[in-house]
């Protein structure tokens, strides 16, 4: 039996457009018609396999891109949103009641954080931020109102690795749903293959790939996402968080090429930060065997798309780092800019930047320092001429 390959799984998917064009034919509707009225009743109660209501449910440009990424993670379907907290939120709200309990990351995307700890508690829904690589303390942290494990494959900013595996060993036990964030690492992980319930992508990043498109999605068990979808109770339909169809169709595009630039993103990353360590830099990528999960990490992945294209450097001070960054984009290494997975470079400070809704006491106590500069390493032809470019910048500054 052939080893599952997500890639694979993706090319395998065809669909015809209406007149017989190779892509799929774009919806371009808020509503659809019906022939009879005893259809339109069967679809408002979701009997009616194949028929649309109303595009906040679902439309053909949705469900095509959200059969793509339920192949891709390997679960039984998927609901696309139109973003990635857009994904986060109602599949966190649709999991946990009022007096319920949810263990996470302390080291995840600020807004997921700010959602968890400020945002939540309105609901009655509390959360424990935890060191999500210490399994002793994730179970001690576990009570009876747990309901949800909560991480990310490769956490941002900090790019420490979650053991999912031994994090679903755990769920089991208890009986909570692990929840794991893929979006630093499409195609080298597939977390439901490990055990995890439910896989969340911001479609924003690699997945899209062109810094155009604001998305997200949930990725689970038929169940699971037929609840997020539920005309009465789902909470991605009551929320209201839908994708547009033409976003839809641009993401699904830009899918099929996700394999080809994955590998270029690792190949890029990885010879950065070995060189950027070899000039005695402080270099934190899950390629590097210095990394605390290094080894972890080789186990988990799919080989052939690396070790992922993020990658963080730490020049002590924030003075230091703005000064590199501003004569980085100057010298059109990249851009100083929030996000990842685009053609160019990105990089920013993630203290002041995607992770400034984590107080400045929580962020010394997980080891997130001022000088931190979190990459995006980019597609670059020549990666060699990168290398030395961004070295003079920081030979220039005094950083080297």
């Amino acid at each position: 039996m052939m080893k599952f390959n997500p890639a694979d799984e993706v090319q395998d998917l065809q669909y015809f457009g209406e007149f017989g064009g190779v892509n799929p034919s774009i919806s371009d509707s808020s509503t659809y018609t019906f022939l009879s009225a005893k259809t339109m009743f069967d679809t408002f109660e979701g009997n009616a396999e194949g028929c649309y209501l109303y595009s906040r449910h679902s439309s053909p440009s949705n469900l095509y891109l959200g059969q793509a990424l339920a192949a891709m993670e390997g679960t039984e379907t998927a609901n696309v949103s139109a973003s990635g907290m857009g994904a986060i939120t109602p599949t966190l709200l649709q999991l946990c009641d009022s007096g319920d309990h949810v263990i996470s990351s302390r080291t995840i995307y600020g807004g997921t954080y700010a959602f968890l700890k400020n945002f939540t508690p309105r609901f009655g829904i509390k959360t424990t931020f935890v060191d999500i690589t210490k399994m002793d303390k994730v179970e001690a942290a576990i009570t009876a109102q747990t309901k949800v494990l909560y991480c990310e494959t490769v956490s941002n900013p900090l790019l420490e690795i979650a053991d999912i595996a031994s994090l679903s060993l755990i769920a089991k036990k208890h009986n909570l749903k692990l929840v794991v964030d893929n979006t630093f690492s499409p195609l080298s992980v597939s977390p439901v293959k490990l055990g995890a319930d439910i896989v969340i992508h911001s479609l924003t990043k690699y997945i899209n790939g062109n810094s155009d498109t604001v998305g997200g999605v949930t990725c689970g068990s038929r169940e699971f996402i037929d609840s997020l979808k539920n005309v009465n109770s789902g909470a991605s339909m009551l929320l209201g968080p839908t994708m547009d169809s033409l976003r839809s169709a641009s993401v699904m595009k830009n899918l099929r090429t996700l394999h080809i630039r994955m590998k270029q993103h690792s190949s890029n990353a990885m010879y950065l930060s070995k060189h950027f360590e070899n000039d005695g830099l402080k270099v934190v990528y899950p390629g590097l065997e210095s990394h605390s999960g290094h080894q972890l990490y080789k186990r988990m992945i799919n080989p052939e798309y690396g070790f992922g294209g993020m990658m963080t450097l730490d020049v002590r001070t924030l003075e230091k780092a703005n000064e590199l960054m501003e004569l980085m984009q100057s010298r059109k290494l990249g851009y100083l800019a929030v996000s990842l997975g685009f053609y160019k470079t990105l990089f920013s400070a993630p203290g002041t930047s995607t992770s400034s809704e984590i107080p400045l006491d929580e962020q010394k106590a997980m080891g997130l320092s001022d000088g931190l500069i979190r990459f995006s390493i980019g597609l670059d032809n020549n990666i060699e001429r990168t290398y030395q470019i961004m070295k003079e910048c920081m030979i220039e500054l005094g950083v080297l």
